[in-house]
């Protein structure tokens, strides 16, 4: 079964204000057994136009991906960074299938 992804461009504006939501995270993702893949590290834009930082959070799957993104305790933790940054926020599924 194909991984699920929220794949985050973000930008903060105040890094203070921003600790609560990541603090809070912590327990969220683990009850939905999210991972890091990338979180903030140094990057390239070589196309296009990005924000500041970027994060892939990897789930069991993307019905997983999507149940963590709307439930109960993500929805009051959105709020809670919400003043404190803009997002691009997507979720997507993964690819399993043949490689080249």
């Amino acid at each position: 079964m194909a991984k699920g992804y929220w794949i985050v461009h973000l930008d903060v504006h105040n890094q203070e204000g921003y600790k609560a939501y990541v603090a809070a995270n912590a327990a969220i993702f683990r009850k939905f057994g999210a991972r890091f893949v990338v979180r903030v590290g140094q990057f390239e834009c070589v196309e296009g136009a990005t924000r500041s930082r970027q994060v892939v959070i990897e789930f069991p799957d993307y019905a997983t991906a999507l149940a963590c993104y709307r439930s109960p305790e993500y929805q009051a933790n959105i709020k809670v960074r919400q003043p404190y940054s803009s997002a691009d926020f997507i979720i997507v599924e993964g690819y399993d299938g043949p490689q080249p």
